[in-house]
């Protein structure tokens, strides 16, 4: 990986030594990624989650919404019972 194009691409400005620095570390990711790729899983079932839950969302029941006052309250500026934001239509 050229660490300067990564660099480029994030907008950082990185010194010499923190080039050097990083280089090491990516390339300490891509051995072990290679080593990885050495395991047999021909007999792996591929799966998007360790564990075997499929849905974990609560159910989904009507209920009493956030009365008008409440939602208002932090508003920083209100008018007749709604929000009130600068225009923006030109």
């Amino acid at each position: 990986m050229d660490i300067d194009h990564a660099a480029m691409l994030a907008r950082l400005n990185i010194s010499d030594s923190e080039k050097e620095l990083f280089t090491g570390q990516v390339q300490s990711i891509i051995d072990y990624i290679e080593k990885l790729n050495e395991l047999d899983t021909t007999n792996v079932e591929p799966t998007a989650h360790i564990l075997p839950i499929s849905n974990v969302f609560r159910e989904d029941s009507p209920r009493d919404s956030l009365p008008r006052d409440k939602a208002l309250q932090n508003a920083p500026q209100e008018n007749e019972g709604f929000y009130r934001v600068p225009k923006i239509i030109e």
